[in-house]
């Protein structure tokens, strides 16, 4: 029984890129072989986990040898389809929009930039990067035009939805989306999402917590210096008991019952010494 291709994973096809800039980086300097623990140090990931993403491509390298550079360009470049180029649209052309439009490593990864949309009246016929805005009425047309793969989303949340919607039944079934908000797309259509508020608010939480944990290390240094007591030590009661110290806070620890009386009888069984008396003189 014939079977068919095996399926890669998500997060092996995310990795993909990683890797392939990598060896594109490594073809530019010259570079023949690659080992999978090199590989592996530049993408962050652990050699097993690349040699494994790897085999979903049918490459398994050469002991003691590595992996061919140019030969898992060309699988990386198969396998995520870029032996073609991809036209892209881009719907949205405020500040963001003209910055991804100026930007010319689309077109150098295969994803050219062909056509510019935009629903405010006021940018009709601006020239943005060579390419001159056209309105959101014009979109089916745009597409079928410059057969358009890859729409690119990068207008206010509040029509978001709208421009996906556009943009689906336009034809085009791949939609990268800059927009601060949740979107769906119909079914069969690939949906993927950059939302650059929420990446700093993901390194805010780091920062803080290594703040934290810098302030909490810096503490505790602290309280072992100068002889003074401990977070969480002992130290003797007058009452009999002890005090144990939590922070800036003393917490008094109770005497076991009877410990004071015990202690007093011991006090006065011990032998004490004569005092003078004043009939008493010189033998």
């Amino acid at each position: 029984m014939e079977r068919g291709p095996r399926r890669i994973p998500e997060a092996t096809v995310a990795r993909l890129p990683v890797y392939l800039r990598i060896l594109l980086e490594l073809a530019e300097e010259k570079a023949t072989t690659i080992s999978s623990e090199r590989l592996a140090e530049l993408a962050g990931v652990n050699a097993a986990k690349v040699r494994k993403d790897l085999s979903y491509l049918g490459s398994y390298g050469t002991r003691g040898v590595g992996y061919d550079v140019e030969y898992l360009l060309f699988q990386m470049s198969r396998e995520l389809g870029l032996t073609h180029d991809w036209p892209v649209v881009i719907v949205g052309i405020g500040n963001l929009g003209a910055a991804l439009a100026n930007y010319g490593g689309f077109g150098a990864r295969g994803f050219p930039v062909v056509a510019l949309i935009d629903a405010d009246p006021a940018k009709q016929g601006m020239e943005v990067a060579g390419l001159r805005v056209r309105h959101l009425d014009e979109l089916p047309d745009v597409v079928r035009e410059h057969e358009v793969a890859i729409g690119i989303i990068a207008t206010p949340a509040s029509v978001a939805q709208q421009v996906a919607d556009r943009l689906a039944e336009a034809g085009v079934m791949s939609i990268l989306n800059f927009a601060p908000t949740v979107i769906s797309v119909p079914p069969g259509a690939s949906l993927r999402k950059v939302d650059l508020a929420l990446e700093l608010q993901i390194l805010s939480f780091y920062r803080q917590h290594a703040a934290i944990d810098a302030a909490t290390r810096t503490g505790a240094a602290g309280h072992g210096n100068g002889g003074s007591t401990r977070r969480g030590e002992l130290t003797p009661n007058a009452g009999g008991g002890a005090v144990r110290t939590s922070g800036s806070r003393r917490v008094a620890k109770p005497a076991k019952a009877g410990e004071s009386e015990r202690r007093a009888a011991t006090a006065d069984r011990r032998p004490r010494p004569a005092r003078a008396s004043a009939e008493t003189g010189p033998g």
